[in-house]
C-alpha cells in the first residue's frame, strides 16, 4: 500500500543531488542514503537529467519532449470533445 502523501523536492534540490552524484565518487544509493530520500527517486532524477544532456537511451524522452506530449494529449482530448459535442448539435436530417 502506497502512502496518501507523495513528498515533493524542489527542481533545485534535485539538481543538488544529481550533481552529487555526477561530481562524486558516490554511488547513487550512497547520496540518496545521506541526502535522506529513496534511492530509486534519485535513480530516476539522475536517469532523466542524462536523458536531458543527450547522454540517455535514444528510445527515453527528454523533459521537453515530455512536455510537450502532455500538451499535445491534452490538445487532441479538448478537440475529441469540441467534436462530440457539435456532432450532438447537428439537427437530424
Amino acid at each position: 500500500m502506497g502512502s496518501k502523501y507523495t513528498k515533493r523536492y524542489t527542481e533545485e534540490f534535485k539538481r543538488d543531488a544529481i550533481a552529487l552524484v555526477d561530481f562524486s565518487d558516490r554511488t547513487v544509493t550512497a547520496v540518496a542514503r545521506e541526502l535522506g530520500i529513496s534511492s530509486e527517486s534519485l535513480r530516476g532524477w539522475y536517469r532523466q537529467a542524462k536523458t536531458d544532456r543527450g547522454e540517455g537511451e535514444s528510445s527515453e524522452l527528454t523533459s521537453a519532449e515530455r512536455e510537450e506530449l502532455k500538451r499535445l494529449r491534452k490538445e487532441v482530448r479538448e478537440q475529441q470533445q469540441t467534436i462530440e459535442i457539435l456532432k450532438k448539435r447537428q439537427p437530424f436530417s
